[in-house]
């Protein structure tokens, strides 16, 4: 069962089970050893209050006369790192995710701070846009309303790479031509393309929940907690720049 977010693809957890399935033939694991979705959550919420406190200082710190294009490009370089870092090594989650959220925090911070500068208020509608989607997501996802099937993974999954590759090519063809993006300005279709895009991004929301849940079934190692923790932040903090983006155009239009 694959997640397009990367952290939660077969391999991956497929390996984590080999190897607790191992360790379970030679050993009896006790419970503490084990990922539970309540472990999941905990480790979710440290991560997220890492990224804010780490978000919040840069803030501070650019209107306080700070440029905030360093320390943004520096936590979204890093953040990336330490995400490859995690897809190969999952057992050194526990110290890379906290790692991760820093420093994707310093990138939000930074990003944040730039749009909040050229619309006033735009940063408080797209953590509520985030927010809500969240729950809304989780609610619908916890009372079967929606079931991650394989049919709907595979449709998400497409659509997302297909948003990947398009953004892949739209920037190395911005770089090196006079090329401008479709997605770019304040355009209707512009516009509905950052819609669409926001959807793709909520409905992987679905998938994670999915395997999250499945991870604790297989009663994988303890280290996936963090591991699953920051995937999660990945398309949390994957959703919020949607927001952004979409939220800056509407303001421009206006």
């Amino acid at each position: 069962m694959n997640s397009n977010n990367p952290f939660f693809n077969n391999k991956t957890f497929s390996t984590a089970t080999s190897r607790n399935n191992e360790v379970t033939n030679s050993t009896s694991i006790g419970y503490s050893q084990e990922m539970t979705v309540s472990g999941t959550i905990n480790r979710s919420l440290i991560l997220l209050l890492l990224l804010v406190g780490s978000a919040t200082v840069i803030w501070w710190m650019t209107f306080n006369g700070m440029n905030p294009v360093v320390p943004a490009i520096g936590g979204a370089v890093m953040g990336l790192i330490l995400v490859v870092i995690a897809a190969f090594k999952p057992q050194y989650s526990p110290y890379l995710a906290p790692g991760y959220a820093v420093f994707e925090g310093l990138f939000i911070g930074g990003i944040s701070a730039i749009f909040e500068a050229m619309y006033q208020g735009i940063v408080i509608q797209a953590v509520g846009a985030t927010f809500v989607t969240f729950i809304v997501c989780l609610g619908l996802y916890k009372y079967k309303i929606v079931k991650v099937t394989e049919q709907f993974k595979s449709v998400v999954i497409a659509a997302t790479l297909a948003i990947a590759t398009y953004y892949l090519f739209s920037w190395l063809f911005s770089m090196f031509t006079s090329f401008v993006p479709v997605h770019v300005g304040n355009s209707t279709l512009s516009i509905g393309i950052s819609v669409f895009v926001i959807i793709i991004a909520a409905l992987n929301l679905f998938l994670d929940f999915d395997r999250i849940e499945k991870g604790a079934e297989q009663k994988m190692p303890k280290y996936m907690e963090w591991y699953s923790a920051m995937g999660l932040m990945i398309t949390l903090v994957w959703l919020y720049i949607e927001f952004l983006r979409l939220l800056s155009k509407l303001s421009s239009k206006n």
